[in-house]
């Protein structure tokens, strides 16, 4: 193990964000009892290396139980489960035995990355790590046969493993994994390592309960980041500009010092202040009471207005970047019998987490400490390095169950960065920051705004000659990862989900003359990744321009897209399926109508469709969806289930209440009053199909479905009233959901 500590601070950072394999740094991960403590009895630290571990994913105790390792983070959505499941199929092991713990990322770079990545979004969390996942729990069992046949002295491929039992077929002698485990721990990690076929597996593909439980989260007893609690500690909360590249030009904490409770005021940067108290709510009160003066600089008189002016100038301007082009579709259109047009738009909108950002954080002049509801755990040891001044071999970052991530706690660390920034003005003690609700919604990292408009020809045969999709709005690369867009030539092709020329987020129709591309036109509110992310809006557009040129072609529907799907089977499929399950060819009950829409995003193929009814023009009630999806292989079958429901709560909330406005620079929705979700009376039933499409892909499931559920009820909607709607949300046009 290499032991170099020379490495330096800048370096570490760009290397654990282009996950640079082959670092080495030695650290001390002796994990302190404080942490343990102050996260509860849920397991989210390292098993103590004493421990039988074979490989690096693995730990078997004694007592046969057995300790996977997971550094994906668990949002709710079953990733512990499903990681663990896979370790434990090709482990062979007793699955009522199987826990879990959460390796740090410290310890992840002390040993070159041997966990892969600690990204969890955009649907990966199992779907680009099964491979080695489901490697590392076939080469322990290797091991642990090996170890067993090394103690009788016989061939290995004698032996068989089974519920965490070796046996020696021709002798039928036994033993445990346990009594083994020791032995196993110091064989070499054999480099060639079969994994089963799919059609031996026995835990994949199966509806198993989940290993982290649902009585503590039911009860409250769950602990999330917000919850924790250390000797001494002390809590902030913060105050940032309102206006996005605003800074703090003075304050006045004279009142808020002499408050109770408080411990400092202090500036975080020269964009924020916090103040630090014995509790949340004294810290609160108090920094209502500094007197802030901002300096709000060049953005102070930007508004939704002028965005949407910017906007719409992107749609009629010729630059642009091309994505997606097949043929020549402007001659095409032109030379038409036929032309219809369609103009969207489509809101900024909030992660709005149940739990606001917060953080933990220790820091003296020899170590940094914090303890972080991240989907990232390298991303946030990465930030607590660079706030910290000091090496990384000093510092550590611990995983905390968070309340909810939706890509808001990926790639945006800002406030682990506050966190340790507000620590170090106070060493040595432990520093809770916590955000207000009011905080959280005005500091967001928000899913872009955008427009589109569609344009198509129809010949004299009633066939679409040529179609044109310009897109106007933000770049989320061109802030979070530019050097992607650079590599593209200016282009992010992350604009493009669900529209790309092939890829996981292939568009699944196909023109004879088309061009898809995009006016990049960025704002100066801060775009992120929001759960589905660009793939929403797509849906969107194209999904409701697809009934409209079905109508004008006079075909049905569904069948003037299974028409334009011919090279994709597996999305005919998934469209069938909600077609049928809808009963889409049967007259429906009076006063009910229906919509599809069907998408392929993050390798996955999905659509949906439902049944409405409208009441004065303008209440609607979804009676039911129909889902169906193919991820390619399904882990638990339960947890897909449960996904693509919570995944349709996004898609509506989006559709019909939720939107970020800009005035004078700064976000104007500042609580749940104002930026609301759907309530439990207005979620319909969702009726899940699941189907395993095989081969060699795995697609997402968490994300991909939320992009249908919007369209559907658009085009179910039209059919109720006659009325396109373009306009996300759709509170704004008077519609809402009873």
């Amino acid at each position: 193990m290499t032991t170099n500590t020379n490495t330096s601070r800048r370096h570490f950072i760009v290397g654990s964000s282009a996950i640079a394999t082959g670092l080495a740094i030695g650290f001390d991960f002796s994990l302190m009892s404080e942490a343990k403590a102050a996260m509860g009895t849920g397991t989210t630290s390292m098993t103590p290396l004493a421990s039988p571990e074979i490989g690096v994913w693995v730990v078997v105790k004694p007592n046969d139980d057995v300790v996977v390792r997971i550094v994906r983070s668990e949002m709710g959505q079953g990733t512990i489960t499903g990681l663990a499941q896979m370790v434990a199929e090709e482990l062979e092991c007793d699955w009522k035995k199987v826990s879990y713990d959460y390796p740090s990322p410290a310890e992840s770079l002390k040993r070159k990355q041997a966990w892969g990545s600690y990204s969890t979004g955009g649907s990966r969390g199992i779907r680009t790590s099964e491979q080695y996942v489901r490697k590392g729990g076939a080469a322990a069992r290797m091991m642990l046969v090996q170890a067993a046949a090394n103690q009788w002295n016989v061939p290995a491929s004698e032996c068989v493993a089974k519920n965490s039992v070796i046996t020696h077929t021709p002798s039928g002698r036994k033993t445990t994994f346990g009594k083994v485990s020791v032995a196993a721990s110091q064989l070499e990690v054999p480099k060639d390592v079969p994994l089963k076929d799919p059609k031996e597996w026995k835990l994949i593909g199966k509806s198993i309960p989940r290993i982290d439980g649902l009585s503590d989260k039911v009860t409250g007893k769950q602990i999330y980041a917000i919850d924790l609690k250390f000797p001494g500690m002390l809590v902030a909360t913060i105050k940032e500009s309102p206006v996005f590249g605003g800074k703090v030009k003075s304050y006045d904490a004279a009142k808020a010092q002499s408050m109770k409770g408080v411990k400092k005021v202090v500036q975080v940067g020269d964009t924020a202040v916090a103040v630090v108290a014995d509790t949340f709510w004294q810290a609160k009160t108090a920094l209502d009471q500094v007197n802030i003066t901002w300096d709000n600089g060049a953005n102070g008189n930007v508004s939704s207005a002028s965005i949407k002016k910017m906007l719409e100038e992107g749609l009629e301007n010729p630059d642009s970047f091309a994505h997606n082009v097949n043929g020549d579709s402007k001659s095409a259109i032109a030379s038409a019998s036929k032309k219809i047009e369609a103009t969207y738009f489509y809101p900024f909108l909030n992660h709005a987490t149940l739990e606001p950002q917060t953080a933990t954080a220790k820091w003296t002049a020899d170590s940094c400490e914090a303890w972080v509801p991240t989907q990232d755990g390298e991303a946030s040891l990465a930030a607590v390095i660079a706030a910290s001044g000091l090496p990384a071999e000093k510092c550590n970052v611990f995983k905390v169950n968070l309340g909810g991530g939706f890509g808001r706690r990926g790639a945006f660390q800002d406030y682990t960065t506050q966190a340790v920034n507000i620590a170090k003005q106070m060493p040595g003690t432990h520093i809770k920051l916590i955000w207000t609700r009011e905080e959280d919604m005005t500091q967001g990292r928000y899913h872009p705004v955008m427009m589109c408009k569609l344009t198509a020809g129809i010949d004299n045969n009633k066939k679409i000659t040529g179609i044109n999709m310009r897109l106007s709005g933000q770049s989320i690369l061109s802030t979070v990862r530019p050097a992607v867009v650079a590599a593209n030539k200016g282009k992010d092709p992350l604009v493009f989900q669900g529209l790309e020329d092939s890829g996981e987020h292939g568009f699944t129709y196909s023109f004879p003359n088309i061009t898809i591309d995009h006016a990049m036109r960025n704002t100066h509110v801060p775009p992120g990744f929001w759960r589905g992310v660009n793939v929403n809006q797509n849906a969107v557009f194209i999904e409701t321009f697809m009934d409209e040129m079905a109508e004008a072609t006079g075909v049905d529907a569904v069948e003037f897209r299974r028409q334009h799907m011919g090279n994709h089977p597996r999305a005919i499929a998934v469209l069938n399926a909600v077609a049928d399950g809808i009963g889409w060819t049967k007259p429906a009950a009076p006063g009910v109508f229906r919509g599809v829409a069907q998408m392929r995003s993050f390798g996955s193929y999905v659509a949906a469709a439902c049944e409405l009814s409208v009441k004065n023009g303008n209440e609607v009630k979804i009676h039911r969806f129909v889902a169906a999806t193919d991820p390619g292989y399904i882990v638990n079958p339960a947890q897909v289930a449960r996904q693509v429901s919570g995944s349709f709560v996004y898609g509506l909330s989006a559709l019909f209440e939720e939107e970020i406005t800009i005035e004078k620079g700064a976000v104007v929705q500042k609580n749940f009053d104002t930026f609301g979700s759907i309530r439990l009376y207005q979620m319909p039933p969702v009726e899940t199909i699941v189907i395993q499409g095989g081969g060699k892909e795995w697609g997402g499931v968490g994300e991909p479905t939320i992009a249908v559920a919007a369209p559907a009820v658009l085009n179910a909607f039209y059919r109720a009233t006659g009325k396109r709607l373009r306009t996300v949300p759709l509170k704004n046009s008077g519609i809402k959901l009873v």
